[in-house]
């Protein structure tokens, strides 16, 4: 399976991008797709999970973007996107599209299905 994310960058506080999500290849039949978020000085695996959808269009958000980002996808067309508006600082870090499951309401990205990630920083 391969994901590649585009459309990350540098914005100003208040400013939007919208981040995109491209996969092909078999996903192992995972349900959910998710953004996750590795900050500034941390290392993937303390990365967040920012917002991540279910298979039935199911939409799960981290309280700090909830009202800002919004996630989609398109199984038609193999595409997941991120909406985020109203950019902070602390919204600043790498973006990486996975894949995974829900396991007791929290999503897991399941090994090795993430892409190479997307450069998100916003200025203060």
């Amino acid at each position: 399976v391969r994901l590649v994310e585009s459309g990350g960058g540098l914005v100003p506080a208040g400013g939007e991008l919208r981040l995109s999500c491209t996969y092909s290849g078999d996903i192992g039949g995972y349900n959910a797709m998710a953004w996750l978020r590795q900050g500034p000085g941390k290392q993937f695996g303390q990365s967040e999970t920012v917002a991540s959808i279910a298979d039935d269009g199911t939409e799960d958000y981290v309280d700090s973007v909830k009202g800002r980002f919004t996630i989609s996808r398109d199984n038609s067309k193999n595409t997941m996107s991120l909406q985020m508006n109203n950019l902070r600082p602390e919204d600043s870090g790498v973006y990486y599209c996975s894949t995974g499951d829900y396991y007791e309401n929290t999503y897991f990205p399941a090994a090795g299905y993430w892409g190479q990630g997307t450069q998100v920083t916003v200025s203060s």
